[in-house]
């Protein structure tokens, strides 16, 4: 098992965007930086060279929380009774998802292709964080 923790608030994957250029439109990425500043911290984690089999692979992407969560006055900063543990705003969980797989791709796996099975969740932290952690698994399961 390999397991990687990405501190800071977890990045989903944006939609392509396009620029007309004359004649010609074009697509370009405007998460560059977010995917190296991710892919940074990765290598500095990464033990071994990339997986070729099947993989498992289980994200837990922890959100920050809102100041609304948190009293005021004699309670200021203690959570209240009612602040929900599980993140249901925005981003998507696919989206989070999408931006770990690709900028995984030729790193710690050959391609996302070789995910046969992920588990994710959203949750609230005082430390946001992104938590990954890969399985290589057997090709007769």
């Amino acid at each position: 098992m390999q397991q990687f923790i990405i501190p800071g608030n977890p990045i989903a994957k944006k939609r392509p965007r396009f620029a007309r250029r004359g004649k010609f439109v074009t697509t370009y990425n405007d998460q560059e930086t977010e995917e190296g500043r991710f892919l940074w911290e990765i290598k500095q984690q990464i033990k071994r060279s990339p997986i070729k089999g099947p993989i498992k692979i289980s994200c837990i992407f922890y959100m920050p929380r809102p100041k609304s969560h948190y009293g005021t006055g004699k309670n200021a900063g203690k959570l209240k009774l009612n602040a929900p543990a599980l993140h249901t705003k925005k981003s998507d969980l696919d989206n989070l998802e999408k931006f770990v797989y690709d900028c995984l791709n030729h790193v710690v796996w050959k391609d996302d292709s070789q995910i046969v099975e992920s588990i994710a969740k959203k949750l609230y932290s005082d430390k946001p964080r992104t938590e990954i952690k890969i399985w290589t698994t057997e090709k007769n399961e």
